[in-house]
C-alpha cells in the first residue's frame, strides 16, 4: 500500500463569509485568467497543442500524475513494450537498472523497433514510435497478437516527460541511435555499430520540471517486475540498483500457480497444491490458479494482456459464476450440505479463497483509458466454460480436498446468516438519512459528499478538540474509543459486533462488503487522524485493514487520507513555529546559535520532549490530546495549512501479503518484518 503526500484545499478557513468559496472553488480571479468572464473570448483563445506538447502541459493525463507513483509509470510503460514482445514469443529476457545518475535503462531481447522510412511519415520508424502519440505496432494484429499497451502512446510519453532520452535498437546486425531532449530528436536515427544480439535499449532521465521527486524505489519496481515474472513463466526480469549496488532476479517456472502460493506464504493452506486450470477457446487463452487458506477474506486478482484489472470484469463475472455453479452443484450432488434451511451463496464459496485469472485477449474493450475494468461480452461465457469443466473434473479427482473447501464454504454460510441481522442494522436506505447516525459523531451541516469530509479520531479527549476545532459546515468528527477489532482474524459476524466499527460503517453511509455502494457514501474525504506513538501506529492499521478488506473502493477511488499532525513546537516569544518531521526540525534548528551541536539538539527533543535554548523552546507532541482546538485546527485540520497522506494501493497483491503480515496469526513473518525494517525507524516512542 502506497502513499502519497498531498495538499487539500476543499474549504478555507472558518465562517460565512467562506461558504461560497467552498460550494463554488472557483474564484472570479480564476475566470479571468480563463479570459471567459472578464475578457474577450475569441479564436485566439483557442489553443492547438502539437507532437508531444500536450503531455508535457498536462502529464497527469497520460501517466495519472507526477508523484512518486508517476514517475515510477515511466517505467512500467517502457517495461511493457518489452512484455509484449514476451507475449508473442519473441523476447525472453528484461534488464532494468537503476544507474548511477538516476537515469533508468531497460533493455530486451526482442525484435528490436523497426527502423527504416516509414512510408506516410517520411522519417524513420523508430523515429516515429518515440515522438508520436497513437504510434506503434498494437494496432497491427499480424505484428502482435496480443499486447497490453494498445493505446499506442506508451513510450512517447515518456520520451515527452524526460530530461533526455536515448534508444537503441539492434536490428539486422546493426546498432541504430538516436537521443532526445524533451521529447524532440537532436539529431536523425544513425548507425552507430556492429552488434550480434537483438532487441531494444532505452535510457531516459525523468525531467525534473515535470516531477516533484526524480529518485527510484527498488523495492516499488521490484513489485511490479515480479507480478510481470509470476504472468510470464518463460521470462527473466532482472532489476539492478548500481547506486545501491542491488540486484534481484525474477524467473517462476511455476508462473501463475507460484504466484498464489506467494501471495498465500503467511497464510495455511486447505489444499496439498493450488488448483491449476488451463484452456483456450476462440482465440482466447485462460490460465487459472486458486486455492483456499483458513481466512475469512477472499483475493482474486485479474489481469488482461497482463494488465491488472483491479475493477474486474466480464472475465471476472465468468470466474465467480463458474465457481458458485460447480461448488454448489458437487456440494449437493456429494450429500455434503447437512443443514438444509441454509443455501450456499456465492461469498460463501469466496471465503478464504486466493485466485489468479489471466486471460490473453486479441481485442480487449476496457472502460477507458485506465484499463481497469474488461467489456468484451464473450468473454464471460469463455471463462466460464473453460474454469466450470475443469473445476468438476478436479473436485471428482480429489474428493478428500473438495469435501474440506465445502465444509470452509458451509462454516461461511453459517456465519453469514448470524451476521444478517448485524449487517442488516449497517445499511441505509438514503445516503442523506441522519435518524440512525451514531450518537457521537458529530456531523456536518452540509449534504454533498464532495465537500464533506469526515474524521475518524483516536479518543474522547483528542475527539473533543477537534468538534470544537474543526469547520462545523463541511467537517464531520467521529471519536473512536480505545482499539477496533482485527479484522483479519475476524468473520464477518464477529466484526459488526464491534461497537467502534458499527459506528464507522453506520456513518459512512455506504454499506460493506458486496453491498458497498460507493454512490451512497456520505462523505468525499475520510481522513485517520490518530497519535503519533505506538498506540497511534497500531490503531491506525487496524483502520486500513478494515478499510482495505472491507471498504476497499473507498481507497481505490482515492478518498481515504491520514492526517499529520505536527510533531514538534519551535517557540521564540510570540513567535511559533509548528514542525512535522525531525528533518524539518534539524534545517530550523541550524538557524540557531549555541554551543551544541545539531544532531544532539534533535535527539534531545525527541527523548526527553522539550528543551530551551537561546530563548528558543522546542516541545515535541505526544499525542493529539495535547493541542487545543485552535493548534489542531491551525495545524492538522485546516485546508489551507494542513498537510495529509493520501492512501493507494499500487499492487492490490502486495498490500494483501503485508496486511496478512501485520495482522494474520502467523508470528514468524511479522518478526521476519520488523527485523528487516527496524534499521529504518529513528524514534520510537513506548
Amino acid at each position: 500500500m502506497a502513499k502519497s503526500r498531498s495538499k487539500k484545499a476543499a474549504a478555507k478557513g472558518k465562517g460565512s463569509a467562506k461558504k461560497e468559496k467552498l460550494i463554488k472553488p472557483q474564484t472570479q480571479k480564476e475566470l479571468q485568467k480563463g479570459s471567459i468572464a472578464g475578457g474577450e473570448y475569441s479564436a485566439q483563445s483557442i489553443h492547438v497543442l502539437k507532437g508531444l506538447e500536450a503531455v508535457r502541459k498536462r502529464p497527469a493525463m497520460y501517466i495519472g500524475d507526477v508523484s512518486s507513483r508517476g514517475l515510477h509509470h515511466l517505467v512500467y510503460e517502457v517495461v511493457d513494450n518489452s512484455i509484449d514482445e514476451a507475449m508473442g514469443g519473441y523476447c525472453t529476457r528484461i534488464d532494468v537498472t537503476i544507474n548511477k545518475n538516476g537515469s533508468v535503462t531497460v533493455e530486451d531481447d526482442g525484435r528490436g523497433i523497426p527502423t527504416e522510412i516509414h512510408p506516410s511519415e517520411g522519417r524513420s520508424a523508430l523515429e516515429v514510435v518515440m515522438t508520436v502519440l497513437h504510434a506503434g505496432g498494437k494496432f497491427d494484429k499480424s505484428s502482435y497478437k496480443v499486447s497490453g499497451g494498445l493505446h499506442g502512446v506508451g513510450v512517447s510519453v515518456v520520451n515527452a516527460l524526460s530530461e533526455w532520452l536515448e534508444v537503441e535498437s539492434y536490428r539486422d546486425g546493426q546498432v541504430y541511435f538516436q537521443k532526445y531532449k524533451r521529447g524532440e530528436p537532436e539529431e536523425p536515427v544513425k548507425v552507430i555499430g556492429k552488434t550480434a544480439k537483438h532487441g531494444t535499449k532505452t535510457t531516459f532521465l525523468p525531467d525534473s520540471d515535470i516531477f516533484k521527486k526524480t529518485v527510484f524505489k527498488f523495492d516499488t519496481l521490484a513489485e511490479r517486475l515480479r507480478e510481470l515474472a509470476f504472468l510470464n513463466k518463460d521470462l527473466v526480469i532482472t532489476l539492478k540498483d548500481e547506486k545501491e549496488n542491488h540486484e534481484e532476479s525474477f524467473h517462476f517456472e511455476g508462473g501463475i500457480v507460484e504466484f498464489v502460493q506467494y501471495i498465500d506464504d503467511k497464510r495455511k493452506s486447505l489444499i496439498k497444491k493450488p488448483i491449476y486450470i488451463t484452456g483456450e477457446m476462440e482465440n482466447t487463452p485462460v490460465e487459472v490458479a486458486l486455492q483456499y487458506n483458513d481466512s475469512y477474506s477472499d483475493n482474486i486478482f485479474t489481469y488482461v494482456n497482463n494488465i491488472n484489472t483491479h475493477e474486474g470484469g466480464t472475465h471476472l463475472v465468468g470466474f465467480k459464476a463458474a465457481l458458485t455453479r460447480t461448488l454448489n452443484n458437487y456440494a449437493f450432488k456429494s450429500n455434503l450440505v447437512k443443514n438444509k434451511k441454509i443455501s450456499l451463496q456465492g461469498d460463501d464459496f469466496r471465503e478464504g479463497l486466493t485466485a489468479v485469472i489471466s486471460i490473453k485477449v486479441p481485442e480487449p474493450q476496457f472502460e477507458g483509458q485506465t484499463k481497469t475494468k474488461l467489456g468484451n461480452s464473450e468473454t464471460k461465457s469463455i471463462v466460464e466454460s473453460i474454469i466450470g469443466e475443469n473445476l468438476r473434473l478436479w473436485l471428482e479427482d480429489k474428493p478428500n480436498e473438495a469435501k474440506r473447501i465445502i465444509e470452509k464454504c458451509m462454516r461461511a454460510a453459517e456465519a453469514r446468516e448470524a451476521a444478517r441481522q448485524a449487517r442488516d442494522l449497517t445499511r441505509r436506505k438514503n445516503a442523506l438519512e441522519i435518524s440512525n447516525l451514531p450518537g457521537k459523531l458529530a456531523d456536518c451541516s452540509i449534504n454533498d459528499p464532495e465537500h464533506a469530509e469526515i474524521y475518524l479520531v483516536e479518543g474522547d479527549s483528542a475527539g473533543g478538540s477537534a468538534k470544537q476545532g474543526r469547520d462545523r459546515r463541511f467537517q464531520a468528527i467521529l471519536p473512536l474509543k480505545g482499539k477496533i477489532l482485527n479484522v483479519e482474524k475476524a468473520r464477518m459476524h464477529k466484526i459488526l459486533e464491534n461497537d467502534e466499527i458499527k459506528a464507522i460503517f453506520t456513518a459512512l453511509g455506504a454499506g460493506i462488503g458486496d453491498s458497498f455502494d460507493l454512490n451512497r457514501i456520505r462523505y468525499g474525504k475520510i481522513i485517520i487522524m490518530c497519535d503519533a506513538d505506538v498506540d497511534g501506529s497500531h490503531i491506525r492499521t487496524l483502520l486500513l485493514t478494515l478499510l482495505f478488506r472491507h471498504m476497499r473502493q473507498l481507497i481505490e477511488a482515492g478518498r481515504v487520507y491520514i492526517a499529520q499532525p505536527p510533531l514538534f513546537k519551535v517557540k521564540k516569544g510570540k513567535h511559533e513555529e509548528y514542525v512535522f518531521d525531525e528533518d524539518e526540525l534539524e534545517r530550523i534548528i541550524k538557524k540557531l546559535k549555541g554551543t551544541k551541536g545539531t544532531e544532539d539538539v534533535v535527539k534531545e527533543v525527541t527523548e526527553e520532549g522539550a528543551m530551551s535554548m537561546n530563548g528558543i523552546v522546542v516541545s515535541r507532541f505526544k499525542g493529539l490530546g495535547e493541542m487545543n482546538p485552535e493548534q489542531l485546527w491551525q495545524t492538522t485540520m485546516n485546508p489551507e495549512t494542513r498537510t495529509v497522506l493520501q492512501v493507494t494501493i499500487d499492487n492490490a497483491a502486495e498490500a494483501d501479503r503485508l496486511f496478512q503480515t501485520l495482522m494474520g496469526d502467523n508470528v514468524e513473518p511479522r518478526r521476519e518484518f520488523i527485523e528487516k525494517n527496524a534499521k529504518y525507524v529513528r524514534n520510537l516512542d513506548i
